[in-house]
């Protein structure tokens, strides 16, 4: 062998060699998923971080909210009043969560007020750039936050984020059925709505200033790491009713949920992902497990609406149904003992992890204590049809959801 053909082999021997040493001293490809109650989440994705929903604010009940007399299963249509925003909760949980980090992406489902309310403080507040339809931008501007700063989606697009995360946006539908068309059916606004001029307060009804923004927008993770590739798949609500169907906003098709999340995992190149958090309980369950087969499910969007947040998690998670059809698919279920659970997805599957310091900055127990009676009523009912994806306006409250309600606060 020639002195230069020797020479080229050495580098390119120290090439590989040096590849492999970076490759195995580089940190294993992992997601942390913090759940911040409701649907709200925080994810530390390597040097990412990016927060979803994150709606701190309690927006009070009915009868603060009240349907049309047409529409009595429309709970949460109308309000009696413009609300405001809870700054000083949102700065307490983002000194706790974020610390001196920067908060780089914001994503909204939806454009409900239990899901946009506070995503346009969480942007001014820290910067992030905010992603989601174009009611929840237009819902940016009304709050003052600007028109760059919130990236409109309507779905099928793929954003990549940088440190190999990939995120491709999945038009999706929102609970409910034809008994609650204001806030189950696609409805988007057309300007921003109008600040309160006395309070600069705005009107969270779903027939207001809060529709659900076209249906909802759901997402599905990439994140390409050393040691190979890691998938989850973040929806926060949906309903059986029409799954299937074309969701349809002035005359424009956008697809079905189904064929939409099929289209995606196909554009990603994927047959099963790693991790659903997921609502809807098993009828969603049973359409979305054949389409991305999840290693394991953790639930979304199931401890109600308007229970005090300061208070944590109102009733522990139940959902027999959910699990004994997960359990037949050999899914493994992983529901939350309290607010700011957190969960590391890896390689090896998804695990929860201590996560004391940050519950102990904001008053939370690692796990939440429930009286006797609230254990009591869980034994004899789903907790998850009280709370589960915004089901409290499907029907009119049975008798256990007021015993919930009375015990929750």
């Amino acid at each position: 062998m020639n002195r230069k053909l020797a020479a080229t082999a050495l580098t390119a021997a120290i090439a590989i060699a040096s590849a492999w040493t970076t490759a195995a001293s580089a940190a294993p490809t992992s997601v942390e998923m913090t759940w911040m109650s409701i649907a709200n989440w925080y994810f530390k994705i390597g040097d990412k971080r990016i927060m979803m929903d994150a709606y701190i604010t309690r927006v009070p009940g009915p009868p603060f909210f009240f349907p049309p007399k047409n529409y009595p299963n429309d709970l949460y249509a109308y309000t009696k009043a413009p609300y405001g925003v809870d700054t000083a909760s949102i700065a307490k949980v983002k000194d706790a969560v974020l610390g001196k980090d920067k908060l780089d992406y914001m994503l909204v489902g939806h454009s409900h007020f239990d899901h946009s309310w506070d995503s346009p403080t969480w942007s001014k507040m820290t910067g992030a750039q905010m992603i989601g339809g174009a009611s929840s931008c237009m819902q940016g501007l009304a709050q003052g936050l600007p028109a760059a700063q919130c990236t409109s989606v309507s779905g099928a697009e793929k954003i990549a984020m940088g440190d190999g995360i990939t995120v491709r946006v999945v038009r999706f539908n929102h609970s409910g059925d034809a008994s609650n068309p204001i806030q189950h059916f696609a409805r988007e606004l057309y300007q921003p709505p109008v600040p309160d001029p006395a309070t600069g307060g705005l009107r969270g009804g779903v027939g207001e200033d809060y529709p659900n923004g076209g249906g909802n927008r759901a997402f599905l993770f990439t994140v390409d790491g050393p040691d190979g590739q890691l998938a989850f798949f973040v929806n926060n609500s949906a309903s059986a009713y029409d799954l299937d169907k074309d969701i349809v906003v002035d005359g424009v098709s956008y697809g079905s949920p189904l064929a939409n999340l099929q289209a995606a995992m196909k554009d990603a190149g994927l047959t099963q992902v790693d991790a659903w958090i997921g609502t809807g309980g098993e009828p969603v369950a049973k359409l979305i497990v054949p389409v991305i087969h999840p290693k394991a499910y953790i639930p979304n969007h199931w401890d109600g609406l308007f229970n005090p947040f300061w208070a944590g998690m109102p009733y522990p998670f139940k959902d027999d149904a959910l699990a004994k059809y997960l359990g037949a698919q050999k899914i493994p279920m992983l529901p939350q003992k309290q607010y700011f659970d957190k969960y590391v997805l890896t390689k090896a599957g998804v695990a929860m992890a201590d996560n004391h310091a940050m519950k102990a900055a904001l008053g939370f127990s690692d796990v939440q204590a429930f009286k006797q009676s609230m254990l009591d009523a869980v034994d004899r009912v789903a907790s998850t049809s009280v709370g589960d994806d915004c089901g409290e306006g499907f029907s009119k409250p049975p008798e256990w959801a007021r015993v919930f309600a009375s015990l929750a606060r």
